[in-house]
């Protein structure tokens, strides 16, 4: 079901089930800020990746002594959230520990995801709650596609991300599997600005660790508008589209990433883990603004 949050100058819709950002629309324009999804491409928009992000491998993991299932970037993207708390500017929904999860993931836990529209920025907040009897071991974050271009008369390559501060980076690459290897190949050496074009996409996502910059921005050469992505406190940012020619980018804060090639399979070992004693929480917040 959609939920609305909205201001004079930008609508936000939101969907409980993976209290998934669907819309976020500049209303004097009709512009869509968001991906709208196609199953003969990509069918997300903005999906929530918990308690994992990527791939483990053959699609498992060990935890509390016993064998898991669970495919790439967790359940809560395909699971039914309920609305806790509704108001004009701001949404929260929650998950918590059902049959289906337990099948998959044997901890109890609460997953708040707030969305809260202040002018032109939208900040996602997620909470995660441990009401477990032992620590909670988990990955969270975020994957929202942006329409690239914006407006018919762009072409994609018009389109470059620019970091906050100038980056020496390279790119963590993937196996067939979807799992870290051990190879990187370098991407900005000393620059801010990666140049968007289908052919970056070729190897699957680039997958970066601990970058300087905060913050960075998706910005076109032929029009002023600027989308700010921040994401203090996520160590991990994936950049993703189908290498197709598909008219969409992710840009993806992560407190995770996938599992490496040699992994031990047990969640608590795994790269990127997070975890929280019984009873406590951890929260982040990303946002998007418009500039």
């Amino acid at each position: 079901m959609l939920h609305y949050i909205q201001n004079d100058n930008y609508s936000v819709g939101i969907d409980s089930e993976g209290a998934e950002l669907t819309h976020f629309i500049k209303l004097d324009e009709q512009l869509e800020l968001i991906w709208q999804g196609n199953p003969a491409i990509w069918a997300g928009r903005a999906p929530n990746l918990f308690p994992i992000i990527g791939e483990l491998p053959n699609n498992g993991f060990e935890a509390k002594g016993k064998r898991f299932h669970m495919k790439r970037h967790g359940f809560a993207r395909n699971s039914e959230f309920e609305l806790v708390e509704e108001h004009t500017d701001k949404l929260v929904f929650e998950l918590k520990q059902n049959e289906d999860t337990l099948a998959q993931y044997p901890y109890k836990f609460s997953l708040l995801i707030a969305y809260k529209l202040m002018g032109s920025k939208l900040e996602v907040t997620y909470l995660v709650r441990n009401d477990d009897g032992e620590a909670l071991y988990f990955s969270v974050g975020g994957h929202p596609g942006f329409n690239v271009p914006l407006y018919p008369q762009e072409q994609y390559t018009d389109y470059f991300i620019e970091f906050e501060q100038e980056e020496t980076l390279s790119r963590y690459l993937l196996n067939e599997q979807g799992l870290l290897t051990n190879d990187t190949e370098r991407v900005l050496e000393q620059e801010r600005v990666l140049p968007l074009h289908h052919d970056l996409f070729q190897k699957d996502a680039l997958v970066f660790k601990n970058t300087k910059s905060q913050r960075l921005q998706l910005a076109s050469r032929t029009n002023p508008l600027r989308l700010e992505i921040s994401f203090e406190g996520f160590p991990y940012l994936g950049i993703w589209a189908k290498a197709n020619g598909a008219p969409f980018v992710c840009i993806e804060p992560w407190c995770g990433v996938a599992s490496s090639e040699g992994d031990t399979g047990k969640l608590e070992e795994k790269e990127g883990i997070e975890h929280i004693a019984p009873k406590q929480a951890f929260e982040r917040t990303f946002s998007i603004e418009v500039l």
